[in-house]
């Protein structure tokens, strides 16, 4: 208990799956967490279960004024952020032939520009503080070619922004680091009837497993506290081995 207490997160796509576990861990570590996403719904109904520690906003990502609202409340409300989560994000694995220029601009949009966005919002926020920690959610698309043009594009350009606004930001007592999570057990993958193809797609792991929300955030965590206090710029890969193969 404790490893983030008293520190102020901002997790994008919090509602539900990866970003939802990612909440809850903060906040039993001691965090006050803004969490958005645009599933209103299940973002109200999650900040109802957790109580006045989170402050949950539907949020656009992709708009630098949701961006610079849910930074005003988040200030007001708990004070300078000092941990980002950019975790929002879609998947799109069409190919070549099947993608549009409308399809591939609004994966970019949401999780390359998003990303961009993020950073941009909240990186003055934590010179404020004097302290942050960013941690973007990239994937093992961003390191390998598999996924489709557009979904790749975007996790490999997280990866890179990663390291750039590292550099950038390391004076200020800021790091930044990209997790690449493979195959994840979430609401986005788990669709009615795929059981049956996700068990295959375990076999192919070496572990023989796919992974759960809370493996993820285990390591948000550490990124976010203390612990990691001399990591940036750096790349963590969580996929039961699949790329090491």
């Amino acid at each position: 208990m404790g490893r983030v207490q008293g520190e102020v997160a901002f997790v994008t796509g919090g509602a539900r799956g990866m970003g939802a576990s990612h909440v809850r861990k903060l906040v039993a570590e001691g965090a006050h967490v803004l969490f958005t996403d645009i599933l209103a719904d299940e973002g109200e109904a999650l900040a109802a279960e957790l109580g006045d520690a989170v402050v949950f906003l539907k949020h656009d990502v992709t708009k630098l004024e949701d961006w610079e609202d849910a930074v005003k409340i988040a200030e007001e409300k708990f004070g300078p952020i000092t941990i980002l989560v950019n975790n929002a994000g879609i998947a799109l694995t069409h190919t070549i032939d099947e993608l549009s220029e409308a399809d591939y601009r609004k994966v970019i949009d949401i999780n390359q520009v998003g990303v961009f966005l993020g950073m941009k919002s909240v990186i003055p926020s934590m010179r404020k503080a004097g302290h942050g920690s960013i941690i973007n959610i990239s994937s093992i698309s961003g390191i390998l070619g598999l996924g489709g043009a557009a979904y790749v594009a975007s996790k490999f350009a997280v990866r890179g922004m990663t390291k750039a606004i590292a550099l950038e930001v390391a004076a200020d007592g800021i790091r930044v680091n990209s997790i690449h999570p493979g195959l994840i057990e979430t609401p986005m993958i788990m669709q009615p009837g795929v059981e049956e193809v996700v068990r295959q797609m375990a076999e192919t792991v070496p572990l023989k497993r796919i992974g759960k929300p809370g493996d993820v955030s285990n390591l948000v965590l550490f990124l976010a506290s203390d612990e990691s206090s001399y990591f940036t710029g750096a790349e963590f890969v969580i996929d039961g081995g699949v790329i090491v193969q």
